[in-house]
């Protein structure tokens, strides 16, 4: 098995924020407009502005896929995405993340290990969901064992209590965490709140941190927050234990998540968490 760089050291900061790109509609989903190039160049687009504006990390996302396949997306749009993917790693110099939606993990792990992404997002890793493409389980025997087969050292960061999702079953948020790292052998957790861009439960952050740290996995993993943080709020995120967050819709014009990239919200935001250590 190949020696994994944990997920804290491939961000060049103690706290990251990681900037969204989410896609329009690629070819074969509903949505596409038919410009294979207005694709690539909004994600290029967007991944400038991000790091003008200061992230310390990008996730690539099929946002504009809807409706979502459920854990198997066609092999057109895994090309379309590492071609994307490709494109955004040489334009910019921040770690790339990856991820497909619904909840592909062998396609993401396969995109990131072609275009050498840093890590992936995986929305059901362990345990089960129920959501609008139907009830969703986590595979995380055949992540990882893909993982190994494929020589890729790329970071596994897994939502706990994933957003637009019902979790199946009696499992807290801290024992979802627990599992997801400590079964599922993840690198780091997500926590969110319900839906795109809805604020995350402080609560929520604090007890999973608490869990990881009381189980002592708190210094190979982190804890991300994973919607809902603005520039008001970045602090209170990180002072409740998350490690990093992860924000798309703060950092659109207007606020809104399909918009583009504002480079000024960015800026802004990360001046917030900088402010931190002042």
């Amino acid at each position: 098995m190949p020696a994994i760089t944990p997920l804290r050291t491939r961000f060049d900061a103690d706290r990251p924020v990681v900037g969204m790109v989410h896609l329009p509609p690629v070819p074969g989903a509903p949505g596409y407009e038919g410009d294979r190039d207005a694709v690539r160049d909004r994600a290029l687009e967007d991944a400038r502005r991000l790091e003008a504006g200061g992230v310390d990390g990008i996730v690539l996302e099929n946002f504009g896929d809807a409706p979502f396949y459920p854990d198997d997306v066609p092999k057109h749009v895994v090309a379309e995405m590492t071609a994307v993917a490709t494109a955004v790693t040489d334009a910019v110099d921040v770690p790339l993340g990856i991820n497909v939606l619904r909840n592909d993990a062998d396609a993401a792990l396969s995109i990131a290990a072609a275009v050498d992404a840093e890590f992936v997002r995986v929305n059901v890793h362990v345990g089960t969901a129920a959501t609008d493409q139907g009830v969703l389980e986590g595979r995380a025997h055949e992540t990882l064992r893909l993982r190994d087969r494929i020589d890729a050292d790329v970071a596994i960061l897994a939502d706990v209590h994933v957003k637009h999702a019902t979790p199946i079953g009696d499992r807290s948020i801290d024992r979802a965490a627990l599992e997801a790292v400590e079964r599922g052998r993840a690198d780091g957790v997500i926590v969110s709140g319900p839906g795109t861009g809805d604020e995350t439960a402080l609560e929520d952050v604090e007890r999973v941190a608490a869990a990881l740290d009381g189980a002592g996995t708190a210094g190979r993993t982190s804890v991300f927050v994973g919607s809902g943080v603005t520039s008001e709020t970045v602090g209170d995120c990180l002072a409740a234990g998350a490690d990093g967050v992860i924000v798309g819709t703060a950092l659109k014009e207007g606020g809104e998540t399909t918009n583009p990239v504002s480079r000024e919200r960015v800026k802004a935001l990360v001046s917030s968490r900088d402010s931190m250590a002042d």
